[in-house]
Order: structure tokens, then C-alpha cells, then sequence
């Protein structure tokens, strides 16, 4: 009897330490750096770089300055926010006429941000509350404007 309890109990040790792994998920697509070799800054254009290597995910109003590929490691462990472990950038630049004028690839190590897309509200409202901005707004009522 007291040998099952043991058993069990290094049974129940074990799946709780097991459950406790960190999990790893990856996003995204970079191409290969021996794909990147076979481009050439100056001859290559976009068709090429899209049968060489694919079309990137971020495009539309990015065409005219260029491609990002973008790929990311992240790591989950347990009830912890999810951490990003890794990040891959291969930065695709075009001229005027659409050739490749430069080919970078950034990490995350590297310390460089690539905007892909930026939102910014024209007025400042961190640290206001929400009741703050809605009363705020109580002095600033004209009651000649309801009256007409």
C-alpha cells in the first residue's frame, strides 16, 4: 500500500514538473539566406524577387519603399505573458524603376525597428481617466448653442 502511495506520488511529481514546460510557437516567413544570395542588387525586380523568394505578407502601401518579411519566435510558460524569444526582419528595398537596391536582414539583438504600420491619435490622453475626459468636457458648453 504504501509503496503505490509513493509510486503515485512520484507519478503526480512528474506530470506536474512535465506540465510546467515551456511551449514554443512560430510566426512568420524569412527566406533562406542562400534564397537571398541568388538575388542581385541592381538587376533583380520584383517579379523576380516574388518567384525567387515569395511575396511577403506586409504589402500595399509598403510597394513603393520596399518588402519585410518578418518572422518570430515565442515562447509560452505557464500562466506567465507569452515572451518573444526571437525575431527575424529581411528588409527588401526597390528604386524608382523597381529594382532591388538594397537586401537587409535585422534581429532582434539588433535593436532595429521597422515600422510596419503606425497609429497615432493626434491628442495626448494617456493618464487621463475616462470620467476626467467626460467631465472635463461639462465646462466647455455653450448653452447659447443649444438655445438657437
Amino acid at each position: 500500500m504504501v509503496r503505490r502511495a509513493g509510486l503515485a506520488l512520484i507519478l503526480a511529481a512528474t506530470l506536474a514538473l512535465t506540465a510546467c514546460g515551456a511551449t514554443y510557437r512560430n510566426h512568420g516567413y524569412v527566406p533562406e539566406d542562400s534564397d537571398l544570395a541568388a538575388l542581385t542588387v541592381g538587376v533583380d525586380t520584383r517579379e523576380t524577387v516574388a518567384a525567387a523568394v515569395g511575396r511577403p505578407s506586409s504589402r500595399g502601401i509598403l510597394d513603393a519603399s520596399g518588402w519585410y518579411y518578418v518572422q518570430s519566435r515565442w515562447r509560452n510558460f505557464a500562466y506567465r505573458a507569452p515572451q518573444e524569444i526571437d525575431r527575424e526582419v529581411v528588409a527588401i528595398s526597390f528604386d524608382e524603376r523597381g529594382t532591388v537596391s538594397n537586401v537587409e536582414r535585422f534581429g532582434l539583438d539588433d535593436g532595429r525597428v521597422v515600422p510596419l504600420s503606425r497609429r497615432v491619435t493626434t491628442s495626448n490622453v494617456q493618464g487621463v481617466s475616462f470620467l476626467r475626459q467626460l467631465f472635463g468636457n461639462l465646462g466647455n458648453l455653450d448653452i447659447g448653442e443649444f438655445l438657437n
